[in-house]
């Protein structure tokens, strides 16, 4: 199979022939990386959007809140990402570990960052007594916007490619070898963050999902969890964890626990459904 997608390689795009470049602006003694503003793009924006849902009734958090979790989230995801790839990736970055603060050598989990955030939800949580599971339903909103510029600084880089493959749209990526690949990173964006947002927000703006704590993050993650397991198909995964000794990928194992807690998050939410008080009157928000 790899000595026919070889041979008519040369009918696919080239990477190069795209004219992308990881840098954003190279001054010579300075390189702004697409990386690094999608990381900061995806930080603004879902910022700027937390602060259209809490003006919404019955929020959970108020603009404080949301301004000191910004800075505990930003720092979740930095250090989550980087010590989650460093753990479920690249375990031999142990060996040195100086290594590990070497952010700007590339090598950043998702999944890292997701529990970086948690744990960042849940200390702002518990200092401003608030509802921690409904503060992560409004966090779950803004998350897409972070996912779908990662992926597409992915795909810049041209990192993360996909499975050689023959598909008219396929790509040979300088670091993949003479093989056309998937552009798996374009498939994560378009999954893990338009069709996340506008499941996410269509519950949220459309139904009273945001009453039921858990079930928007118990959706987000079924959302990703579900697209990531279906893109490691087609995603080439890490040397090494290509298929474990359970017949999955590491990147489709971690999504598991995704999938069953946002499964039960979704099923369950139904039963915590609240009573959110208006500021005067007698009549509930919802």
């Amino acid at each position: 199979m790899i000595d026919i997608i070889l041979s008519s390689a040369s009918q696919f795009v080239r990477f190069e022939e795209l004219g992308l470049s990881p840098n954003a602006l190279d001054l010579g003694f300075f390189q702004l990386k697409w990386y690094s503003l999608a990381y900061l793009a995806g930080i603004i924006i879902g910022y700027w959007y937390m602060t259209k849902l809490i003006v919404q009734p019955g929020a959970p958090l108020a603009r404080r809140h949301a301004d000191d979790m910004i800075f505990w989230a930003t720092l979740g995801i930095i250090i989550g990402g980087r010590l989650g790839y460093v753990f479920f990736y690249q375990p031999s970055i142990l060996s040195s570990p100086a290594d590990i603060f070497k952010v700007w050598q590339g090598g950043m989990s998702l999944h890292g960052g997701v529990l970086g955030v948690v744990l960042a939800i849940w200390w702002i949580s518990r200092k401003e007594k608030l509802s921690f599971l409904r503060v992560c339903d409004y966090v779950a909103c803004v998350i897409p916007f972070g996912l779908l510029f990662g992926r597409l600084a992915n795909f810049v880089n041209g990192e993360l490619w996909g499975r050689a493959t023959e598909v008219p749209w396929a790509i040979i990526f300088p670091m993949g070898g003479e093989v056309a690949r998937h552009p798996s990173q374009l498939y994560e964006a378009g999954l893990e963050g338009i069709l996340y947002f506008i499941i996410t927000s269509l519950l949220f703006w459309k139904t009273d999902a945001r009453y039921h704590p858990g079930k928007l993050v118990g959706t987000g993650l079924l959302v990703y969890g579900l697209s990531r397991f279906t893109v490691e198909f087609f995603r080439q995964p890490d040397a090494g964890l290509e298929d474990l000794s359970w017949g999955l990928t590491m990147g489709q194992t971690l999504t598991v626990p995704m999938i069953l807690l946002g499964t039960w998050l979704v099923i369950t939410a139904r039963g915590r459904r609240v009573r959110i008080e208006p500021e005067g009157g007698d009549k509930s928000v919802a």
